[in-house]
């Protein structure tokens, strides 16, 4: 910040509070000290103002949020460029500083515990009750808002409470999901294909699941161009390719539905989700504590 916004902020802020501090004392000043049945002459809608002074308690609130206002300027950045006298923070306070101290002293906390369950295949993290009871918080703080509370996911967010995997189920690829992030890349392919041509192919993918289409499609040509144009993903029946994240079009799971408008949407428009990288914010022991969590939502007791 410049010596000029540095100052101006100083001079309004100063200025402010020592035009409260004037308001507060010269409206008290002159007051009555008792209370009356007199009052000031105004009336709106039958109701009239007693002329009484403001209790000393309200006015004793202003002074204390006054002194408070003081204090904290002196303790905390606010005055332009002053650091603050607060003790602990080399070159003054920021709440980036203090978010930091604060995570230096769970990590010591902590991360021993994190430490021990990395160590541990996940499957038998898996098994661990307060392994499991860490893992749901770091869930609901970091995944929930997309996945849901419960894991079973919403309108292009996938269940995690199931066996249907986009990338693979087991603990190792999971853990990659978590860590690396995933992209999809379905592409658009109403330019390729045009109007009828999306909806002959919507068809038929439908067709795989065993789904009912409307009348006067041509499913026959619906084959023909997912065959020149699907298969190398999905595959000849459809069954999908993990390793590309190509979902399997002949279940009943649909990551952004499964009628007919949903699917041609799909096909003519293309989906672009994205599942973020956790690599750098959370570090691998707590992704493997998570990956552990996520892998006991689809795996029973009896499967561990």
């Amino acid at each position: 910040m410049t010596s000029f916004w540095s100052w101006y902020i100083v001079i309004l802020t100063t200025g402010t509070l020592l035009a409260l501090v004037w308001l507060i004392f010269a409206t008290r000043k002159g007051q009555r000290t008792d209370t009356t049945d007199q009052t000031v002459g105004h009336v709106y809608d039958g109701i009239e103002e007693y002329d009484n002074p403001l209790p000393r308690w309200w006015f004793m609130l202003f002074v204390g949020t006054l002194i408070f206002a003081v204090g904290y300027l002196v303790l905390y950045p606010g005055m332009g460029n002053w650091k603050g006298v607060l003790p602990g923070y080399q070159g003054g306070w920021t709440s980036a500083k203090q978010y930091d101290r604060e995570m230096e002293r769970a990590d010591a906390k902590y991360g021993p515990i994190f430490a021990k369950y990395a160590a541990m295949p996940i499957p038998e993290v898996a098994k661990d009750e307060l392994a499991l009871k860490m893992g749901g918080r770091l869930f609901a703080s970091h995944c929930a808002v997309c996945h849901g509370s419960d894991g079973k996911g919403a309108h292009g967010f996938p269940n995690l409470t199931d066996d249907d995997w986009l990338w693979g189920g087991s603990p190792e690829t999971i853990k990659t999901t978590i860590m690396k992030g995933r992209k999809a890349a379905m592409p658009g392919w109403e330019a390729a294909l045009g109007n009828q041509g999306v909806k002959d192919v919507t068809g038929y993918v439908r067709s795989l699941a065993g789904l009912k289409n409307p009348e006067g499609l041509n499913l026959a040509a619906g084959k023909k161009s997912y065959d020149a144009m699907c298969v190398v993903c999905h595959g000849p029946e459809g069954k999908g390719n993990q390793a590309l994240g190509a979902p399997n079009l002949t279940d009943k799971v649909w990551l952004y539905g499964s009628n007919f408008n949903q699917v041609q949407q799909t096909i003519r428009y293309g989906r672009n989700g994205v599942m973020p990288a956790q690599e750098d914010f959370l570090g691998n022991d707590k992704v493997h504590l998570l990956t552990a969590y996520i892998y006991s939502l689809s795996h029973d007791e009896k499967d561990q």
